[in-house]
């Protein structure tokens, strides 16, 4: 599950048929940033009181909720058990950027304080989060977060 960057990104451009695709999902994005928002709401209250470190959205910003990611410090063991569960996780970044092959020698951060960016990546998890995604389901997932917290 570990996702290695061996070579640089580049910056490239759209082709035309993804271009075509993206100028008609463009009429759904404020709808759809709109539900995961409403996703968002319903995780940070199902979820207050679990062991999970929630994502925390500075007053005056906002966030629409691209991904719904979580820290735990067991996450390998609540992703095992919420896929038993029939819940798919992802987890997006599991190396730090420095630490990636394509990076390492690009970055300096030589004498820098990033332990904190290693200890996240061991325990960062996102939680399902798309616009389709029902109360119902919504409500199911948190129910398995608190069954784990119970359970482990």
């Amino acid at each position: 599950d570990r996702i290695i960057s061996s070579i640089p990104g580049m910056n490239t451009r759209l082709d035309e048929l993804q271009a075509a695709i993206l100028r008609v999902k463009l009429r759904y994005l404020d709808k759809d940033n709109t539900r995961r928002k409403e996703i968002a709401r319903m995780y940070g209250s199902l979820l207050s009181d679990s062991s999970l470190k929630l994502p925390q959205v500075k007053p005056d910003m906002q966030h629409v909720y691209h991904q719904y990611v979580v820290r735990s410090s067991q996450r390998d063991e609540l992703r095992t058990f919420l896929n038993t569960h029939s819940i798919g996780t992802a987890i997006h970044y599991p190396v730090p950027v420095h630490l990636q092959p394509a990076y390492n020698e690009r970055l300096n951060v030589m004498g820098g304080d990033i332990h904190n960016t290693v200890a996240v990546c061991s325990e960062i998890l996102s939680l399902p989060i798309y616009p389709q995604l029902t109360d119902e389901q919504v409500k199911h997932v948190c129910g398995i977060i608190n069954q784990f917290d119970k359970t482990f």
